[in-house]
């Protein structure tokens, strides 16, 4: 049995072996497991339908700027502005776009795709981009009205700078790579 093998069946019992262990637990110190648990989908729904009207209007945003060109015109405004720092011109928008949205980003990784393929140079670096950087304002936006937090503080310097240090980390990965 080769490790592949070993990996896809323990990936397969990981989940339910996770959700009898929670409810093992629960029983064994007493707790009414179900109850607990429509509680928390009780919860759930109000976080939901709370923070519903931000989701949205962070979807429709990405959507016009995407439709209208814009972002085209902005990576191809950056693209002379990062020229002389070797970044490609296509991955600007992904950049962008993924500090809002990563459905979004996704769905300018796949044109990427389409166009240079998965396995070029601009293909890996872009999938290393999208697996090291977060959706900055989507995450903070929704995390903190759902959590009622006023004062950001240091949160999005913090976040951006880490968004930079994660893509500063995907193009020395993809020169090492290749």
């Amino acid at each position: 049995m080769n490790l592949a093998n070993v990996l896809s069946n323990f990936s397969n019992i990981v989940i339910p072996l996770i959700i009898f262990y929670i409810i093992a637990t629960g029983i064994a110190n007493k707790v009414n497991v179900y109850d607990e648990f429509l509680t928390g989908a009780r919860d759930g729904m109000k976080t939901v339908a709370g923070i519903m009207p931000t989701l949205i209007g962070l979807m429709i945003a990405v959507g016009v700027l995407r439709a209208s060109g814009f972002l085209d015109f902005l990576g191809q405004l950056l693209a002379t502005a990062f020229s002389a720092l070797s970044i490609p011109a296509p991955i600007l928008p992904v950049i962008l776009i993924k500090m809002f949205s990563s459905s979004a980003a996704t769905g300018l990784v796949l044109d990427i795709f389409k166009t240079y393929g998965p396995d070029s140079e601009i293909g890996f670096l872009t999938s290393i981009i999208m697996s090291s950087t977060e959706t900055i304002f989507y995450t903070m936006s929704v995390y903190f009205l759902a959590a009622k937090v006023k004062k950001t503080r240091y949160t999005l310097p913090g976040a951006l700078i880490a968004t930079l240090a994660g893509i500063v980390a995907s193009f020395w990965i993809v020169g090492y790579m290749l």
